[in-house]
């Protein structure tokens, strides 16, 4: 095993906070505009909106949490980078928006990759020295920070 140095352990943090900092926010907005939520996604052909609003808030505030805090972080991960690779095809799809959309659509559709590609880096390297996850291993007297060699 090794150990992260400090400055990964922050790096870490960092790079989740500003991960959960996209879909916390839009999760807890979400409860408070459920209708409206549940009505786009049905203008987007999805079928039962209001389940798939109800996943979506519990995919983005539920799972933001979890890797905001860095629990469970891992699964976390790829949970939300699995909800952000099945919504992008559907809610940014810029191949059939009108033309004055097709470049925002565009920019929205290839952010949302790069987010789950650091998602992915995540679920790969877990969530860093100062989480929830790393306590849990030193409970367990695994160490602080740390994670498999590579």
């Amino acid at each position: 095993m090794t150990r992260n140095t400090p400055s990964q352990d922050a790096l870490t943090l960092v790079g989740r906070a500003l991960l959960a900092l996209l879909f916390v926010p839009a999760g807890w907005a979400k409860i408070g505009g459920f209708a409206g939520v549940a009505g786009y996604i049905a203008s987007k052909g999805v079928p039962l909106p209001a389940v798939a609003a109800a996943i979506a808030i519990a995919a983005e505030l539920g799972l933001g949490l979890m890797l905001l805090v860095g629990w469970k972080a891992r699964w976390a991960a790829i949970g939300l980078a699995l909800f952000v690779a099945v919504i992008t095809p559907i809610f940014h799809n810029f191949w059939a928006a009108p033309a004055a959309q097709q470049m925002m659509q565009q920019q929205a559709f290839y952010k949302n990759l790069a987010v789950v590609g650091g998602l992915l880096i995540v679920a790969a390297f877990g969530a860093g020295g100062w989480s929830l996850d790393a306590r849990s291993r030193e409970t367990q007297g695994l160490g602080s920070g740390a994670r498999k060699a590579a």
